[in-house]
């Protein structure tokens, strides 16, 4: 009985370990995040911000998917890679429900206003609405026309 009660012991110390390594996925790089999880990269900063080596500086603006199409043109002239809007998969995985104000990590994330962001997926049981998460609730909803002003997010591939 000692015996298996040390082994569990030892198990369990071990599983511990282990998850406690795993415990972030992400690795800051500056501007961007790495996701390993996810296998992308995310801009530090919403749409409208600049990184400032320490901080998102200014004020993240709210666009429509098509002000969000051009903004993507732009990011992606001056900036190395094939940035693009999150998938809903994506976009939820940043959600921190044990954060306070917005639910997105603060470290990783700095100055991420607490309203909806917009994903790239259209809602597929009520295709003219697509999918947002929003940074206040935690929570991912369905209802937003393409014409509405959302705050934007971008990431790339690895």
């Amino acid at each position: 009985m000692k015996k298996n009660f040390s082994l569990t012991i030892a198990l369990l110390s071990i599983f511990f370990s282990i998850s406690h390594l795993n415990a972030t996925n992400l690795i800051d790089k500056g501007y961007y995040v790495v996701d390993l999880k996810q296998k992308v990269d995310w801009l530090k900063c919403s749409a409208g911000q600049q990184w400032d080596d320490k901080n998102c500086s200014g004020e993240a603006i709210k666009l429509n998917l098509e002000e969000a199409e051009i903004a993507l043109n732009q990011l992606n002239e001056q900036l190395e890679g094939e940035w693009r809007l999150p998938t809903k998969k994506e976009l939820k995985s940043l959600v921190c429900t044990d954060c306070t104000g917005a639910k997105i990590n603060k470290k990783y994330f700095p100055n991420t206003p607490a309203e909806p962001f917009w994903t790239s997926q259209r809602n597929w049981w009520s295709p003219k609405f697509y999918w947002s998460v929003n940074f206040f609730t935690g929570h991912v909803y369905g209802r937003f026309v393409p014409e509405k002003r959302l705050f934007l997010r971008f990431l790339r591939d690895r």
